[in-house]
């Protein structure tokens, strides 16, 4: 996978159970306007907040409705067996490459640890395509997998262990995994990097925002190297993010479909107040294509 990919959101009913329709018609726009994949259930779609079943109906949703060439699913939890067995799951539904966050709760974990975590992973999925990206998020982890982790995993086992996804903001860590693991997918978070990607060796970005700056951040992918347009991108992402994030994103897919379903979260998120909602009604839409 390369280019950008939104960390879609995820609709849920008054129960807290996930909604198909207009999680499916979000998934479309994301496609039809700017986005070249998608991530489904990460933390952005509230992933850890559901339970196995829930989410592998969610799992079932995108890859019926959207197929499998623009899909990458989380599947990590602290559990080894429950990681596995989700992930064995998105395997046979087709998918080809599982988001997979490191075991965050004995921490501090070692080195070895991580590398005996994963491969215990990569083992019980023996005679299974899917890929690994790890997925590192040390703000809500405590853990930063270590370079040198992540080399070793893509020494023993390439066709596996393949990318990443790191929320850190780290850009420095992100070039070193470059430098050090040729051929590795590397994604940032944040839409502000695709301006040194192709200078950098980035795949592209996996991104909450790009829920909203897709379109723009697609006219950067493709080549589009104005200041200006560089500037509203980063200006969109700071003011998106000086709220909380995922609420934040929830409530501009509502304002875009006019599907108010769709600011409903999951403890322990709380609505956003009538101050954070003006802040981001202050927000121009951006132009989409569909």
């Amino acid at each position: 996978m390369k280019g950008i990919i939104a960390a879609v959101p995820t609709p849920v009913d008054a129960t807290g159970q996930p909604i198909e329709a207009p999680f499916l018609e979000h998934c479309r726009w994301a496609l039809a306007n700017g986005c070249d994949g998608l991530n489904i259930l990460g933390s952005t779609g509230e992933a850890n907040s559901f339970d196995g079943a829930a989410r592998r109906r969610v799992m079932g949703w995108a890859i019926d409705a959207l197929g499998p060439e623009r899909l990458m699913v989380g599947t990590g939890t602290p559990s080894l067996s429950e990681t596995i067995a989700l992930t064995a799951a998105a395997d046979d539904l087709g998918y080809g490459t599982a988001l997979v966050l490191p075991p965050y709760y004995y921490a501090p974990v070692s080195n070895a640890g991580l590398v005996r975590w994963y491969t215990a992973l990569h083992e019980a999925l023996a005679g299974r395509g899917i890929a690994i990206y790890f997925y590192n998020f040390p703000q809500m982890t405590g853990i930063t997998i270590p370079v040198e982790v992540i080399a070793e995993l893509n020494r023993l086992a390439p066709g596996r262990f393949r990318g990443i996804k790191d929320s850190s903001g780290d850009l420095d860590y992100c070039r070193r995994i470059v430098a050090q693991v040729p051929g590795f997918a590397v994604f940032p978070s944040s839409e502000t990097s695709l301006g040194v990607a192709a200078e950098a060796g980035f795949a592209g970005c996996i991104s909450a925002t790009v829920n909203h700056t897709a379109p723009l951040c697609a006219r950067i992918w493709a080549g589009d190297a104005s200041t200006a347009l560089a500037d509203r991108v980063a200006a969109l992402r700071a003011a998106i993010g000086a709220q909380p994030l995922i609420p934040s994103v929830k409530y501009l897919v509502a304002r875009r479909t006019g599907n108010a379903a769709w600011q409903a979260t999951l403890p322990p998120f709380t609505a956003l107040t009538p101050e954070q909602r003006a802040a981001l009604d202050a927000l121009a839409p951006t132009e989409a294509a569909a």
